[in-house]
């Protein structure tokens, strides 16, 4: 890299749009959402309304709620060609893979997929949230083999997300723990996944093929997957007694823990002071103690010898476990999640667009000459 060349690295720091949406203070550890405290949403609201605040700027009133609520229940029915395509993949696929396609899908179906006019793209927002909560639950059940669970008619958003899982209707404690994660999952500035879908929709294309990229994103261990990561290792560690001789070799071995550390929060990650007592509550009604227990003293010995804490996706790991959902499908969860987040974005880059067109730094050979073949 030359001097002068104004390189930054993974573009840290580097301010790539101005948004309404965060307000994300690293350094004191705070973010709100269009001016709401995450810890004060995530304790007394619900995710339909923190999507309304996304989405239209501020929270609904009764009636206001209310249409909304039933504007989402009745998208969330998918078509029967995206149940076709679930039956055809090998049982094995990453359900990542399967959601991705899931956003393509049903963008072929929606009657708005070529409007790209903000009451359109608000229209498709909301089926998009809708849908891809069903598209997730419909393509685990049918990869174990069994019929998906139609969307209830009556139920929240997160219950009916739980209960499409299951097949059985949930308890109000496990619907308020998953829908307060869902909301603290909900938006998160310019990360790498929310990046993407407003570079592809600067191109203007459309808000399906944005999502579609961004579920690409979000894939990554280094993202979306960290969440799993920490489950499996976990998993790894085994029992609580386990944990000092874990970390005491993962040092010296130099492994990278996930769940720890984070690029932009210097002061800790508010939403994992959230999910800490969320995933308590949840691993202890659900008896399984154990993983929340095996977390805070994981917490405690990396933090003691690295000086490092936890982000978001460290308590969510145990959170999601006590709530009965498969450790591969912790990042599809967030997705259903952080959907309200991207497309809010999207409105947002559609509403004010300039095509993101960044440089790159080049640092090969000068210029040369080509050599014919044959004098090669």
């Amino acid at each position: 890299m030359s001097e002068g060349s104004g390189l930054v690295k993974g573009l840290e720091g580097v301010v790539a749009a101005e948004t309404a949406l965060c307000d994300l203070d690293g350094a004191g550890g705070r973010l709100a959402y269009r001016g709401y405290d995450i810890a004060e949403l995530a304790r007394q609201a619900t995710y339909e309304e923190v999507a309304h605040i996304l989405w239209r700027g501020e929270l609904p009133a009764r009636a206001q709620l209310d249409g909304f609520t039933a504007e989402l229940i009745a998208a969330r029915p998918i078509p029967e060609p995206l149940l076709a395509a679930f039956r055809l993949l090998p049982k094995t696929v990453d359900p990542m893979r399967a959601l991705q396609l899931s956003a393509s899908l049903l963008g072929a179906f929606d009657p708005d997929a070529a409007d790209n006019s903000a009451e359109a793209n608000f229209r498709k927002a909301l089926r998009l949230t809708s849908q891809l909560a069903t598209a997730i639950c419909a393509h685990h059940r049918i990869r174990l083999g069994k019929d998906p669970a139609p969307p209830s008619k009556d139920l929240g958003h997160s219950a009916n997300f739980l209960f499409m899982l299951t097949g059985e209707r949930p308890s109000p404690v496990n619907v308020r723990a998953f829908d307060a994660s869902l909301i603290l999952y909900a938006e998160h500035e310019m990360n790498a996944s929310t990046f993407t879908t407003r570079v592809i929709a600067s191109t203007l294309s459309d808000m399906h093929s944005a999502v579609a990229g961004g579920i690409g994103a979000i894939k990554g261990s280094l993202h979306g997957g960290a969440g799993e990561a920490v489950m499996r290792t976990l998993q790894e560690i085994g029992t609580v007694e386990n944990v000092d001789a874990f970390v005491e070799r993962a040092l010296a071995q130099k492994r990278r823990l996930m769940g720890f550390g984070h690029r932009v929060y210097r002061g800790g990650d508010p939403r994992a002071a959230v999910l800490h007592g969320l995933a308590e509550e949840a691993c202890r009604q659900s008896g399984q103690g154990m993983w929340f227990e095996m977390a805070v003293k994981l917490h405690e010995q990396v933090n003691r010898a690295k000086g490092l804490i936890p982000n978001v996706d460290f308590y969510s790991a145990p959170l999601f476990y006590a709530l009965g959902i498969p450790v591969d499908l912790f990042t599809p969860v967030i997705v259903a999640g952080r959907i309200a987040g991207w497309t809010a974005h999207l409105l947002e880059q559609y509403q004010d667009n300039r095509l993101i067109r960044p440089r790159g730094h080049y640092t090969g050979p000068g210029r040369r000459p080509f050599v014919p073949l044959e004098k090669r």
